[in-house]
């Protein structure tokens, strides 16, 4: 192969890395809207749904507690309830530990994966 076909090759790839920057500019500029605004939302959501789930326990907690207040199983009950609330955060605990993190960039990273099997297979 001559110099001067290497040379054009690498000058047609130069164009397309070039022409494609702009696009994963844009690309990137999309995605990150796209992950900031999913990111509001699953955290105005959980706040939402701590606040009000944690609430509505406390005042069951309350309520429960009221109802056994001048029996032999007061004491058994509160004793009972606080155990209760001691499974329930180490069950949440495990819950958010086994949960995958969300995938951000995907598009962005198959665009510049598909870019680079492009350039590879141009310089071959």
């Amino acid at each position: 192969m001559s110099v001067h076909s290497k040379l054009d090759r690498w000058r047609n790839v130069s164009r397309f890395a070039m022409a494609r920057l702009a696009d994963y500019g844009d690309l990137l500029a999309l995605e990150l809207a796209q992950t900031r605004a999913r990111i509001m939302r699953e955290i105005i959501a959980f706040v939402a749904l701590a606040v009000s789930g944690l609430f509505t326990l406390a005042f069951f907690c309350v309520a429960v507690i009221a109802s056994a207040w001048r029996t032999p199983y007061w004491l058994m009950t509160v004793w009972g309830i606080a155990a209760l609330w001691l499974v329930a955060s180490v069950a949440a605990l495990l819950i958010i530990r086994s949960q995958r993190p969300g995938t951000s960039f995907d598009v962005l990273k198959h665009e510049l994966g598909a870019d680079l099997e492009t350039v590879k297979e141009a310089l071959k």
